[in-house]
């Protein structure tokens, strides 16, 4: 079984590219997800949350304001690297018991999608990298236009991640979605063929 991570940055496309592998039928372990999952009301992990940012971050129906949330983790390393601590086990256990389950289900090849791949050594967990790319002007523009956001805000966002440029030097593999839905299409295909899927 290959294992491929799939990582970007904010708004690069990423989301586009885990679309093709599932149009494929290739599974994909959607990280975000889990993490969303775990903030859910009643969890362990809400339940640490709150004590750690207060109660000042729920919403009436006591559930985490998410947008807050984000705020001030973009705004602030400390508590995102606090966030993280919180929530990047817990991620790792359920990845792992996710591909144990695909395994079994003998698929020959599942992607996990993470946005911070390298910056939590998930490439030790995967056998091949790829990359989603966009020039950072192309980066800025679509995530103030997906997020209704300022520009000051989406410079915060993405400068909270490892650039782009360098997640490309670290990748196995890499998708250009700056242009064309075709070309970005082009790009995944080839990394299809090269791998043999």
């Amino acid at each position: 079984m290959k294992i491929l991570g799939l990582t970007g940055g904010i708004a690069s496309g990423k989301s586009t590219v885990t679309k093709f592998f599932i149009d494929e039928g290739i599974p994909v372990i959607d990280t975000d997800l889990i993490a969303r999952n775990l903030l859910n009301k009643g969890t362990e992990s809400y339940n640490e949350v709150i004590e750690f940012f207060s109660d000042e971050i729920l919403l009436t129906n006591n559930e985490i304001n998410r947008k807050k949330l984000g705020r001030i983790i973009f705004s602030n390393p400390q508590k995102r690297h606090k966030l993280n601590e919180i929530c990047h086990p817990k991620v790792l256990k359920e990845v792992n018991e996710q591909i144990a389950l695909l395994k079994e289900e003998n698929a020959k090849v599942i992607v996990i999608d993470v946005p911070l791949l390298f910056e939590t050594n998930y490439q030790e967990l995967v056998d091949k990298t790829i990359v989603v790319y966009t020039s950072p002007e192309k980066q800025l523009e679509r995530l103030i236009s997906r997020d209704s956001i300022t520009e000051e805000y989406a410079k915060m966002k993405i400068n909270s991640q490892t650039p782009l440029s360098e997640k490309v030097t670290l990748a196995d593999y890499v998708i250009d979605n700056s242009f064309s839905i075709l070309d970005t299409k082009r790009d995944f295909k080839k990394i299809l063929k090269d791998l043999e899927v």
